[in-house]
């Protein structure tokens, strides 16, 4: 029963899926920091041999970064550049993340297969939830007001941990797994296809890039059922899709290998969209996940081209929004 109830209030969420991620017009607060994010570092080092992938922006203007090579994470000041590692206690590694007001990351554990929620002041680890299959890869996260949502890139399913009135964690029997279906093509051999994960604008359904599909494709994922439809973008296809990020109606799509960002202008539904442009930055060396705040869009560079040593070095860089 108490497993039912919790799925029951996940689900009841969809209506207002996206009321955590929309972005309206800047208030004042957010306009004085555009306004600051002119003198800020547009550019700023990471810690060597990090192997950074994921990335979540605040509370406040302080940037969080996972890492491929473990547990810990990176704390960075946007208004400075520097930082500092935050250690968690385990080597697991830490993929795509997002934190939330209360001051927790949510952490997509990669071949772990693990979902953890961690303390960011701390580092302590508040909880873990072991999902999936042998083959997992939990890849991407996504936090609405009522769930965080996060992608399994080997398998047909995404995984809803429902949150409490007051964000309260569930206990392991109520973690929901979402099987995939529909339109939903998944590669064969547990081939890697989803990854990046968002809201629809109207906050109703998920969005999830699958970069197998048809040459790199957006579903619209109903969180009820799993029924997958195909976004229609007309001629845009991602192939190289990972993470992505909706403000209001525009869904930035970080397309890692060609060192761009897709922008698209969604209708309310996420059931189509289009090209808007296309952002490219000379700093780009192979950017994996984006996340704003003021006026710029930050991104990591995850070097996915060169063999990671102790030594590799990786950045963070700013562009405009």
């Amino acid at each position: 029963m108490a497993r039912s109830l919790a799925r029951r209030r996940l689900l009841l969420t969809g209506a207002a899926l996206g009321a955590g991620t929309a972005v309206g017009p800047l208030g004042p607060a957010a306009r004085a920091a555009a306004a600051a994010s002119g003198r800020w570092p547009d550019r700023f080092p990471l810690p060597a041999g990090f192997r950074p992938e994921g990335i979540a922006v605040g509370p406040g203007p302080y940037a969080w970064f996972g890492s491929l090579g473990g547990g810990s994470l990176y704390r960075v000041s946007l208004a400075t550049g520097r930082g500092t590692i935050v250690p968690t206690g385990t080597d697991a590694m830490s993929v795509g993340l997002k934190t939330d007001r209360h001051g927790r990351a949510f952490i997509a554990g990669g071949t772990s297969r693990q979902l953890r929620v961690v303390d960011t002041r701390s580092g302590r680890i508040l909880a873990t939830y072991e999902v999936g299959a042998a083959s997992t890869m939990v890849n991407d996260v996504v936090l609405t007001p009522g769930a965080a949502w996060f992608t399994d890139s080997t398998h047909a399913q995404v995984y809803g941990l429902p949150l409490g009135p007051r964000g309260e964690l569930p206990p392991a029997r109520d973690v929901v797994t979402l099987r995939l279906t529909g339109e939903w093509a998944e590669a064969p051999d547990d081939g890697f296809t989803s990854n990046g994960i968002a809201p629809t604008p109207d906050g109703r359904a998920l969005l999830v890039v699958n970069v197998f599909q048809d040459g790199g494709s957006l579903l619209r994922v109903d969180p009820r059922t799993g029924d997958a439809r195909r976004v229609d973008l007309g001629t845009t296809r991602l192939p190289d899709g990972d993470g992505v990020l909706l403000l209001g109606r525009t869904l930035y799509v970080v397309q890692q290998k060609q060192n761009a960002v897709d922008v698209l202008h969604l209708d309310a539904g996420g059931r189509r969209g289009g090209a808007v442009r296309r952002i490219t930055d000379p700093r780009f060396r192979i950017p994996t996940t984006v996340a704003a705040y003021g006026d710029r869009l930050y991104l990591p560079n995850a070097r996915f081209d060169v063999d990671p040593t102790p030594s590799t070095e990786y950045d963070a860089v700013a562009v405009p929004r």
